[in-house]
């Protein structure tokens, strides 16, 4: 391509040359697929809306409090000891990207990103309801102010906000949980100050996102689109353009003869479509986000034209090029191993978690000392996490060694959600000791299941 032709990449289609906003008229999408989107994106609004009501045993099934650093999975409760399982799901999920994106390109970006859902799905089928097509948009937007003006814009914008409020409290249910959220609604703001400043915060930042940043959310902050450089190749599944099949395009006539032109009649229906501005005809771009509105504008177009379909359509560079079928090739076969190692590694590590986490540390700055009986005795350090949502009584049994363990205090309840510590003596007779420095095992149990086993060192005479 000559410079001129690529002159598209060294600037976005939703900002000029002095950098001012250009602001995106796309026409309303109708097709197959758009159609498909739309039954998706209901799916997972009822998922993302439903959620929150949805307890198992008594507590939220999703709940991501990042203040109190309490998170809890479809019921399952996870603490800041849980970090290394936080860490490889964090690693798992990058690996899936990757492989998402090597194969797939962005079809998360248009299918499920919450972004997109609500834009797309939710506030512009709302901006064409009330302000009509996208050529009815663009000349309200650029007419005098009137009543009538005066009254689509204000009623849009108040369903806006009221939209905004709604996500914002979601993402707030989300957090606190939605019995805490229920109790910010209806308690005396007075008592809620803190959590009424996030609710009114979070619905200025939906508002602004979806009222005003819009498209600019994807092509300027999301990091996505930028990823796609490294992480597509030739053999990636995008939304392209056939241009061995289109070009050289040409604009349509009665009884036209295709066999010596492209089939591409540079109606631009695609590129009116597209949410963020781009003419796809010039391959991919960091701001396409695989919406797919351009397949179904081009394949209506096409039928009307009496041409096959596809001239826009997900497929590869490689097969556009060369032709043939998708290929699974030696990258992909790699990240499919990676990604696989770690969902078992994942699977494994979930399986085998303890309700409780226990440390046991022998006491710093203590010696062992004998008692009157004979017996060695060392004084230890207790900590207990309790990762489930009851009270646990909690006991210390010695494994493989003939001793008794004395716990300071009458017993060990370990509260729900919570901690014990506290400090407790071992005491081994010498017989049972092979050197001065013994490695030792303790069980936890709780109701007489052993939960988790530490090991420690026991100290005695050389």
């Amino acid at each position: 391509m000559s410079d001129e032709k690529n002159s598209f990449r060294d600037s976005i289609a939703t900002a000029d040359k002095d950098g001012r906003r250009l602001w995106i008229y796309p026409t309303k999408p109708k097709g197959k697929l758009y159609s498909a989107r739309t039954y998706v994106s209901w799916l997972l609004l009822i998922v993302l809306f439903g959620l929150p009501f949805i307890k198992i045993d008594g507590h939220p099934a999703m709940l991501l409090n990042i203040m109190e650093r309490k998170f809890i999975i479809m019921g399952i409760a996870f603490w800041p000891q849980d970090f290394h399982l936080f860490v490889l799901a964090t690693l798992t999920l990058v690996v899936f990207i990757v492989l998402f994106t090597a194969v797939f390109g962005r079809l998360f970006c248009g299918w499920a990103c919450p972004q997109t859902i609500f834009l797309e799905m939710v506030f512009r089928k709302i901006e064409y309801l009330i302000e009509g097509t996208a050529s009815a948009q663009k000349r309200l937007a650029h007419a005098p102010w009137t009543i009538s003006k005066i009254f689509k814009k204000g009623l849009k914008h108040t369903i806006f906000f009221a939209l905004s409020f709604l996500i914002g409290n979601l993402l707030l249910a989300y957090i606190v949980g939605l019995d805490e959220l229920v109790k910010i609604i209806t308690d005396p703001p007075s008592m809620h100050t803190v959590g009424l400043g996030f609710m009114f915060l979070f619905s200025l930042i939906f508002y602004g996102v979806f009222a005003w940043f819009r498209e600019q959310a994807c092509t300027v902050v999301c990091p996505y689109g930028r990823l796609q450089s490294v992480l597509l190749d030739n053999n990636s599944i995008i939304v392209a353009y056939d241009h061995k099949r289109g070009e050289k395009r040409g604009i349509v006539s009665r009884n036209q003869d295709f066999s010596n032109r492209g089939h591409c009649i540079d109606c631009s229906a695609c590129v009116k479509v597209c949410p963020t501005g781009i003419d796809i005809r010039n391959g991919t771009q960091l701001e396409c986000v695989n919406c797919t509105a351009c397949i179904d504008a081009c394949n209506s177009v096409m039928d009307r034209v009496k041409l096959p379909q596809g001239l826009i359509r997900y497929s590869s560079g490689n097969i556009i090029e060369k032709g043939g079928k998708f290929k699974f090739t030696g990258r992909i076969l790699g990240y499919t191993i990676g990604l696989t190692f770690l969902l078992v590694l994942m699977t494994i590590l979930l399986a085998t978690r303890s309700d409780v986490e226990a440390t046991i540390l022998r006491t710093s700055g203590t010696l062992f000392e004998e008692t009157k009986t004979g017996e060695i005795r060392n004084l230890y350090n207790l900590s207990v996490v309790n990762k489930t949502f009851e009270d646990m009584p909690i006991e210390l049994r010695l494994k493989h060694k003939e001793g008794k363990i004395i716990l300071v205090g009458n017993s060990a309840i370990v509260p729900q959600d919570g901690r014990f510590e506290t400090v407790f003596f071992i005491e081994i007779s010498k017989e049972e000791l092979y050197s001065h420095n013994n490695a030792i095992i303790i069980e936890v149990l709780s109701n007489g299941i052993v939960l988790e086993e530490v090991t420690t060192n026991f100290m005695g005479p050389r």
